[in-house]
């Protein structure tokens, strides 16, 4: 046994470190929704002073979990534990008061009152008579925005500061609560540079001080630069934990994607012969996309009779690429070109005239309306076309979904079953319907077979195929790395917004896929695939 001494002269655990003891932990930890299994069994460790990153694509139980940590949501199986004490939070005020506080992607403070009073919400220091005091308010405000390198006047409405002054103010507030886990979720998503490079020294200065942080971001390049270890979620389940530092970069984005690298690496790419061999002129041109945080300079054509596969990781720009395609995300640069005429100002009218038509990620909240019928929801968009002297025909109406409902093969009981009673992959259909009526030149679809069934799936991929077949061009959008692969002729890669690369031909595999999503640094200009772009915040 060492001599006492040689005890007490043992310094201790590097922050961060192994030996670090836990803060906050997660054992276990179940949660259910009507339908949905958010969370199974997942367990995770915060360490005081570590910086821990938390990844995964949509829908891989990130946001729940964090809601779990933060007292949004009570666990239904498992148990949190907090410097070793079981603890249950009832309330986001009960994990505030404890130490645990969260920085939202979206600053969720009050814009109207000053950058002061925001960061001594419901807690504002009181002088002798029991009101606010509010000289030591603004000194205290002042010097804690100090200590981030903000000189801002704290008495100012929040509204009239930059989003990353709003973003310092958010983390003033956490710290100033005496915090031991601040959980930060997206915290750069709308960050100029500067002002990236300032949040990072405010997270390093927490990690000296021994505060354990829970990074939530789709920026690789950020995970790897700040972060000591990663857990990885897919599908509600805990998929791997661990240092970061030995982690490929490849490794990440496969464990993210459900993919094994070396199979991903002897996988080739299917071949479809001449199904979809694309015409010369483009029917749609997109160049050079651009909005202020989510899209910088995307450049890309569509053919007729060509399936364009839109790759990428969660908050790459592909869902928001297709609605600035389809006029529905209001740009500052770029243009958009479909038939050889120029959308003049874009808008969801003037794309759908030109031939474009969207199906959304969220069919929920974006596309059916449950509350309408069948026949409701499939002639919604064709009401122009259907009306005569502003009459609209029943007769025509009834022609149209009778023709669309055979041909996609929509289960229902009749044209006026409320859609909300349908399975998911019939009110995917009923959405394609809707479109399809219109006889677009262009159909974007974004994520068409998530949460279908297999069988629903396989007949919306066999309709896609189909519809390129008879020379319409198709946009596909899909988390699902093997779907896209061998569902598309030709595949972009997005990354932070930009395009990474171009996959064609016998390059459009998924090995060649994950190699584009998990490079970095500096983009080489060609159409290999193999290049990559130079390193942005957006």
């Amino acid at each position: 046994m060492a001599p006492p001494e040689a005890a007490a002269a043992a310094p201790p655990p590097r922050p961060g470190s192994p030996t670090a003891p836990a803060v906050l932990e997660a054992l276990g930890v179940g949660k259910r929704f009507p339908g949905v299994v958010a969370l199974d069994d997942v367990s995770l460790t915060l360490r005081r002073g570590e910086i821990h990153a938390l990844v995964g694509e949509n829908g891989a139980g990130k946001s729940t979990l964090i809601k779990v940590l933060t007292g949004v949501h009570r666990p239904d199986s498992g148990e949190l534990r907090l410097d070793g004490e079981p603890v249950a939070f009832a309330r986001p005020v009960d994990a505030q008061q404890a130490g645990v506080t969260t920085i939202y992607q979206e600053v969720n403070l009050v814009p109207l009152m000053s950058v002061a009073r925001n960061i001594f919400l419901g807690r504002e220091p009181k002088n002798r008579f029991g009101l606010i005091d509010f000289p030591r308010m603004h000194r205290e405000a002042a010097a804690l925005m100090a200590g981030f390198g903000v000189t801002a006047d704290v008495r100012r409405p929040l509204d009239s500061l930059g989003v990353g002054t709003q973003q310092m103010v958010a983390l003033a507030r956490a710290v100033s609560v005496r915090a031991k886990v601040v959980v930060m979720d997206e915290p750069t998503s709308a960050l100029e540079p500067r002002e990236v490079e300032t949040l990072f020294r405010v997270v390093e200065d927490l990690h000296s001080r021994d505060i354990a942080i829970l990074y939530v971001s789709h920026r690789i390049e950020e995970l790897y630069r700040i972060c000591d270890r990663v857990t990885v979620l897919r599908d509600g389940r805990l998929v791997h934990t661990g240092d970061l530092a030995g982690l490929e970069r490849m490794q990440l984005v496969a464990m993210m994607l459900g993919r094994e690298v070396a199979e991903v690496r002897r996988h080739g790419r299917t071949s479809f012969g001449d199904a979809h061999r694309p015409d010369r002129e483009p029917v749609l041109t997109a160049e050079g996309l651009t909005r202020r945080h989510v899209l910088e300079d995307v450049s890309l054509e569509l053919h007729p009779g060509e399936v364009l596969g839109l790759g990428g990781l969660l908050g790459s720009g592909r869902s928001e690429t297709a609605k600035a395609l389809a006029g529905a995300l209001p740009l500052d640069s770029g243009s958009v070109t479909v038939a050889g005429r120029r959308l003049g100002r874009p808008s969801p009218a003037a794309a759908i005239r030109a031939g474009v038509s969207l199906l959304p990620e969220d069919r929920k909240a974006e596309g059916v309306i449950p509350g309408l019928s069948v026949r409701e929801n499939i002639v919604l968009a064709a009401m122009p076309r259907l009306s005569r002297a502003g009459v609209v025909s029943r007769a025509r109406q009834d022609r149209v979904v009778d023709v669309f409902m055979k041909r996609l093969r929509i289960k229902a009981s009749s044209p006026e079953q409320k859609v909300g009673e349908l399975s998911g992959g019939n009110q995917q259909k009923v959405l394609l319907a809707r479109w399809l009526c219109l006889e677009p030149k262009v159909l974007l679809l974004d994520e068409p077979t998530r949460g279908i069934d297999v069988g629903a799936k396989a007949e919306v991929q066999a309709l896609v195929d189909e519809l390129a077949q008879e020379g319409i061009a198709v946009l596909l959008i899909s988390s699902d790395i093997e779907e896209l692969v061998e569902g598309a002729d030709r595949l972009v890669v997005l990354r932070s917004g930009a395009v990474a690369g171009e996959l064609t031909g016998e390059q459009v595999g998924e090995g060649e896929l994950l190699e584009v999503l998990a490079a970095h640094g500096p983009a080489a200009q060609d159409s290999s695939g193999t290049g990559e772009e130079e390193e942005r915040d957006d």
